[in-house]
């Protein structure tokens, strides 16, 4: 059964990232690959030093982002 991944850049996105996978663990590997690559860069860029908190909410802010679901859910 097909699994989709949909991230968007933020929650207004029109045009999120759509990804597919054949299997469920593809789908959440990716996932949780692309959410720590973009919690990485906004860590990386940030002007500020961050906290593990500050961490932490960033990780929540992207979460809310992505969602993941089979092809019987649509």
């Amino acid at each position: 059964m097909p699994w989709t991944v949909t991230y968007a850049c933020d929650s207004m996105d029109p045009n999120p990232t759509v990804v597919t996978f054949e299997d469920e663990w593809e789908a959440i590997e990716w996932a949780t690959e692309e959410m720590s690559r973009r919690v990485d860069y906004i860590v990386q860029h940030s002007q500020y030093s961050l906290s593990e908190e500050d961490v932490r909410e960033i990780e929540e802010s992207e979460s809310a982002l992505l969602r993941i679901h089979s092809a019987q859910e649509h």
